[in-house]
Formats: structure tokens, C-alpha cells, sequence
């Protein structure tokens, strides 16, 4: 698996002691609940037309990722949404 910089940087203050993991407390690890919960929950639903190349192009991928397609657009658009995913143009 490759590691980018700051992915090396914290392996290896992790592997050499220097930093140490801390378990969170109740009330945090409610709080990472709540945040997850409120992420993963989806209020709309809509309606989109694709060209069928892309259609069976996602199927493939999320095939490939073990998810189900539907979640692997939702994800796209989500990251493109929040600054993640840029759109190259010519």
C-alpha cells in the first residue's frame, strides 16, 4: 500500500512511540455516532439520466469496490460537492 507524506509521518511517530493512541470517551464516541448518523443518512431522492456506456461504467466500478452503484454516484457527488472531486475542463 502507498502512503502519501503525511500518512508516513504518522506511521512512524505511531510505530515509533511517539505518538500513542487514546481511546475516546463515552461521550465522544456519541458524538462520532451522531456525526456518522447524520452523514450516511440520505432525505432525497432524484431522478437522473445517463448515457448507458456510463450507466454499465459505474456498475463495473462499484462492482469492483464491492458497493452498490447507487452509493458510488452518491459518493462522487458528495466529494464533488465539497471541494474533493474537481471537473477538469479544455
Amino acid at each position: 500500500m502507498k502512503y502519501n507524506e503525511e500518512e508516513k509521518y504518522i506511521l512512524d511517530a505511531l510505530e515509533s512511540g511517539k505518538m500513542k493512541l487514546s481511546t475516546p470517551s463515552a461521550e465522544e464516541i456519541e458524538s462520532i455516532k451522531a456525526a456518522a448518523n447524520s452523514t450516511f443518512k440520505k432525505d432525497k431522492r432524484i431522478t437522473i439520466r445517463l448515457y448507458s456506456h456510463d450507466y454499465i461504467g459505474i456498475q463495473k466500478k462499484a462492482m469492483q469496490m464491492g458497493i452498490p452503484y447507487q452509493t458510488l454516484i452518491s459518493s462522487l457527488i458528495h466529494r464533488y460537492v465539497e471541494g474533493d472531486l474537481k471537473i477538469v475542463t479544455s
